[in-house]
């Protein structure tokens, strides 16, 4: 950390603090109406309102020649709402897909914005930049007299708005619930989901608008959308999700003002970076819904079923042939060579179901007892889709290859109410008896369906 305390010497300890504060208020007031853009699959209309706003803020400007704050957001108010009024109108009437409507709309407003900019804003304080990229390096030295003392005025701006959306959303908890889950049933309990949908349509531009002038829309559309979507990642009660959010945005906020401190670039960029590698590292590594913890589930599941395969093999050898061990290669030929099949070994083996000895194969009471379950549930499976589907004989094994992994004791004692106590497949080979106790096959296995990588004759 060496590198970071010249800088904050030299941009004073107190700055410091006060920008990232803004920036930390400002993400925690995008943050809150963005967890329900999120929620609504409404986070592209978030984007939209960003952008459109522009032409208001000029528009205000010019019919009032002013750059008072009530008169930007009576601008930015009335383009917000007409964006989202508009992209509903071109979806509803026009028959464009709802996503396209919000991209011509919000990509004709922001242009009409950027030309009015061009035209009407050389001699004040609107330019691109400010409006792209924001100012927050000089929010410390933009005060305003408030009492006496002096305030930055992007607190002045920001704080009244975080402190209405947090209002709006604690008074208006219950229906923005239910009208963020189902809007139809919303209407139909009484509440007036688009009223709803326009006050947080309302609320997003208020937000964009007192955001605009210190961090840009860059900052603004960022926190929109990825502290909700990270949060979503890591929860589903929406009480958590709101709270994670801000968190997220209170940490990109320090985050990214000490990322840029380091590498000597624009705060709100810096803070965009990091809540874009927030979001990031939410995709790959939340428990439930991450990249890394679904393919470690999917290949523990895949190991679980190739064992459970090698077993299947080892006990039709033991009908078969008997105690004498089966070779390796064997179980290789049905099953396929890889890491996982090894894999798939090195797991019985160290559960103790199957000894490997000299090239060999082994199995011990306990994995006998284990593949028992598996073939009366593969050979109960085919006796009840020929039985009870009228399948032929021969086309039943594919699938009950399949089923038989996920098919828990339970379910098994089902298929034998439904059979009547049989005792063969439609093959003519024995069921094994009734499961031992103490195993609980299936009951931890997920619930969808998975192919296998290979298949062995019955």
């Amino acid at each position: 950390m060496e590198w970071l305390w010249p800088a904050l010497t030299e941009r004073n300890l107190y700055s410091a603090a006060i920008i990232a504060g803004i920036a930390a208020v400002t993400n925690v007031a995008c943050a809150i109406v963005g967890c329900y853009l999120v929620l609504r699959r409404m986070s592209l209309l978030g984007d939209a309102i960003a952008h459109a706003v522009l032409p208001g803020l000029v528009l205000a400007y010019i019919l009032s020649g002013t750059l008072s704050l009530p008169a930007l957001y009576v601008g930015a108010v009335v383009v917000g709402l007409a964006t989202a009024a508009l992209t509903q109108t071109l979806h509803r009437i026009g028959g464009v897909s709802e996503d396209t409507s919000m991209g011509v709309v919000f990509t004709s407003f922001f242009a009409i914005g950027v030309i009015l900019i061009k035209r009407y804003g050389a001699n004040v304080d609107l330019d691109p930049d400010c409006v792209l990229s924001g100012l927050l390096e000089l929010a410390d030295d933009n005060v305003v007299n408030v009492a006496g003392r002096e305030i930055p005025r992007a607190l002045v701006t920001i704080v009244p708005v975080l402190v209405l959306n947090i209002a709006f959303v604690s008074i208006f908890w219950k229906e923005l619930l239910v009208a963020s889950f189902d809007p139809a049933f919303a209407t139909a309990a009484g509440f007036r989901a688009s009223v709803l949908h326009y006050s947080l349509m309302t609320l997003v531009a208020l937000t964009t608008v007192a955001a605009f002038e210190q961090v840009g829309s860059i900052l603004v559309v960022a926190m929109l959308v990825a502290p909700g979507a990270a949060a979503h990642l890591l929860t589903d009660r929406l009480r958590t999700m709101l709270l994670i959010a801000a968190g997220f945005g209170v940490l990109s906020a320090f985050g990214g003002y000490i990322l840029a401190i380091w590498w000597d670039v624009n705060i709100a960029g810096a803070m965009t970076l990091v809540i874009g590698g927030i979001y990031l590292a939410a995709a790959l590594f939340s428990p439930r819904y991450g990249i890394v913890p679904r393919l470690i589930r999917l290949g523990g599941m895949r190991i679980r079923i190739l064992a459970e395969d090698i077993l299947a093999v080892l006990f039709r050898h033991k009908e078969i042939a008997g105690e004498s061990p089966v070779s390796a290669r064997i179980v290789w030929d049905q099953l396929g060579r890889g890491l996982i099949p090894r894999l798939a070994l090195g797991w019985l083996v160290t559960r103790g179901y199957v000894r490997y000895q000299k090239g060999n194969l082994l199995l011990l009471p306990a994995g006998q007892a284990y593949a028992s379950e598996i073939i009366r549930a593969h050979r109960l499976w085919e006796a009840y889709e020929v039985a009870a589907l009228g399948r032929q004989a021969e086309r039943v094994h594919d699938s009950a290859m399949r089923v038989e992994h996920f098919l828990s004791p339970p379910l098994r004692e089902e298929l034998v109410s439904a059979l009547g106590e049989a005792s063969r497949d439609p093959h003519g080979r024995k069921i094994p008896a009734v499961d031992p106790p103490g195993r609980k096959l299936g009951a931890d296995a997920p619930k969808t369906e998975r192919t296998k990588t290979g298949s062995n004759p019955d």
